[in-house]
């Protein structure tokens, strides 16, 4: 194993090394860094006894590890047969999570179980995967922190933090890696000899006479001759490498690698994997960094100047679909006083076209303002290519009088309306849902009842700011991904739509998270805005070519229909004049 991945061997030597207090390492999946650490663990059951303590993210990782590498390692080595308990045994040596050996014993806990944190003190702390954990074990504050001082009693511990990063100013690993001398494997080109540290920035690939990328033709290219490495000779490379540390050493060794240096991970792989990226958007872009750079994301938190946006808007009519929209989504605001409507055009690339803002004003205890808005879920929009097409969905926020919403949702054709609150910021996933919520006055739920999505806003609105910072081509080029263009609105809808930034803020316990703050008191266009982008997650993911021209060829085939829809708006002035009278907050809707 260390023959294939030579870098491994500066690390677990750096571990069983005792003048290192601290061994912290950053990387990128697919390196072998939890290798490192069941070999780590190996060492000291043979080697050097002593109490280790494993952390895991949480009790189901730590399980899994236990059962699936630990078990799996102390099997089939032949230095560690019989030096672990039998796991048949009854005397308890040998359980899921605690495992004696001669001299030590074997802990292992999830990050969120203060209680295994805080259990019995211990000499060797390995912790993987720690930008997983959660803020706080619990109430007891920073999981990593109650660790560490489970070894203050050992003169000789080793704490070893491992964990591939995530948002700049909110990652544990890179602010341990800040700390740190900060290694970095050099590698010496096959060909000139020259030493340097493998970057993304150096892989290619071609492209066809379309322009489409070629992943599979992707290569290394030397920095400094220029020479092409295939993967062969990139691995021959990396076996002849070397860890060079950038600043002086003062206890806390620390270890930074990318995928690039993989031995099972192909460049063309890569290539795919950061085209794809590039096409799904920021949250994917993220992963990309992350997992396969090993390098923490940094959220574009600054919103552009409103008035750079106000100076590039195209001359396109509001209201009409521009060239290059595929379909329609929509998102609702809704206030005491008015209901604030964006509808959105979404095409290839994540490329989007503000077709229309609108502010549709009118009690909304009362049936007119929702009548509105159905009657601009039946409206057609015409298409700058011929034909018209409709709202496909609308997602209309529900953190104000949500049973109003979810009344008037039941109304409309099932499944245009989604119904949509935010969600927690911890959240991976860009929308979660659906769940039903609308219930009885008898707290039953309806079976016909409105379905609930749960929104990860802050995830759209630094895939947003992203968006937004981005320069129009130049004269024969083309949009970049995710572009954002718009019609010739006034100045409030731009003030509106940057009223936000994201800031890192630090807890009590030292955790750092990021917040989105306002920076004006109006902020309905990037709400509406995060809403029609929620609405069109769907179509987003997995959105191909193939995809793309089945939509322009039914936008080409769809004509004006001849007569208004007007029973159906009848239908729906019924249903409210059945609905009781103004509505003083949500509990008392029945």
């Amino acid at each position: 194993m260390t023959e294939r991945a030579e870098y491994q061997r500066g690390i677990m030597d750096t571990i069983s090394d005792p003048v290192v207090e601290q061994v912290v390492v950053k990387t990128s999946a697919q390196v072998g860094k939890t290798e490192c650490i069941l070999n780590a663990v190996g060492y000291h059951i043979d080697q050097d006894p002593a109490p280790v303590l494993v952390v895991m993210p949480t009790e189901r990782d730590a399980e899994s590890w236990s059962k699936d590498r630990f078990a799996t390692m102390a099997r089939d080595t032949p230095c560690l047969r019989g030096k672990v308990g039998d796991p048949k045994s009854r005397d308890g040596s040998n359980k899921i999570l605690h495992k004696k050996f001669h001299g030590g014993h074997l802990t292992i806990v999830g990050a969120n179980a203060p209680s295994g944190l805080a259990m019995r003190p211990i000499r060797i702390l390995l912790c993987d995967e720690v930008d997983r954990y959660p803020a706080s074990a619990g109430t007891e504050g920073d999981p990593v922190n109650l660790a560490k001082k489970r070894t203050v009693t050992f003169w000789n511990s080793k704490i070893v933090l491992v964990s591939t990063p995530t948002i700049k100013g909110a990652s544990r690993i890179d602010a341990a890696w800040e700390e740190s001398d900060k290694r970095r494997y050099w590698v010496p080109c096959p060909d000139c000899g020259e030493q340097q540290v493998l970057k993304w920035e150096h892989v290619h690939w071609e492209k066809d006479e379309n322009a489409e990328h070629l992943p599979e033709t992707a290569y290394y290219g030397c920095e400094h001759c220029g020479s092409v490495w295939n993967d062969p000779k990139r691995h021959a490379a990396i076996r002849l490498g070397e860890w060079r540390a950038e600043n002086p050493f003062a206890g806390t060794a620390g270890f930074h690698l990318n995928e690039i240096y993989s031995p099972w991970k192909k460049l063309r792989d890569m290539a795919g994997d950061f085209i794809s990226a590039k096409r799904h958007g920021e949250e994917a872009l993220k992963v990309f960094v992350n997992t396969s750079l090993g390098e923490v994301f940094e959220i574009r938190g600054e919103a552009p100047e409103w008035d750079v946006l106000y100076a590039r808007r195209e001359d396109y009519p509001i209201g009409e679909v521009p060239r290059g929209g595929l379909f329609l989504k929509a998102g609702a605001d809704v206030h005491p006083d008015r209901i604030e409507v964006e509808v959105v055009a979404w095409g290839r690339n994540r490329e989007s076209w503000s077709v229309d803002y609108r502010v549709l004003e009118g009690d909304i205890n009362l049936p007119d303002v929702w009548n509105k808005l159905a009657a601009l879920l039946d409206e057609r929009f015409a298409h700058a290519d011929g034909g018209s097409m409709v709202i496909e969905h609308l997602a209309i926020d529900t953190g104000y009088a949500a049973q109003l919403v979810y009344a008037w949702s039941r109304t409309m054709p099932v499944g245009r309306v989604m119904p949509v609150k935010g969600m927690s910021r911890k959240s991976p996933y860009p929308i979660v849902g659906p769940s039903r919520v609308d219930v009885t006055i008898r707290g039953r739920k309806r079976k016909a009842g409105a379905k609930l999505w749960q929104v990860n806003g802050d995830l759209f609105k630094a895939e947003l700011h992203a968006n937004l910072h981005k320069e129009p081509p130049g004269e024969g080029e083309e949009f970049p991904p995710g572009y954002c263009h718009f019609p010739k609105y006034e100045p409030e809808y731009f003030r509106q739509l940057t009223a936000e930034q994201a800031v890192t803020k630090v807890k009590k316990n030292g955790f750092a998270h990021i917040e989105w703050e306002k920076t004006r008191e109006r902020n309905e266009a990037l709400d509406c805005r995060v809403y029609a982008r929620a609405a069109a997650e769907h179509e987003l993911t997995g959105f191909s070519e193939r995809k793309a021209r089945n939509m322009e060829k039914r936008i080409a085939e769809v004509v004006q229909p001849e007569t208004p829809v007007q029973e159906e708006t009848k239908t729906r002035q019924s249903i409210y004049d059945r609905l009781p009278g103004p509505i003083l907050s949500d509990d008392e809707w029945l």
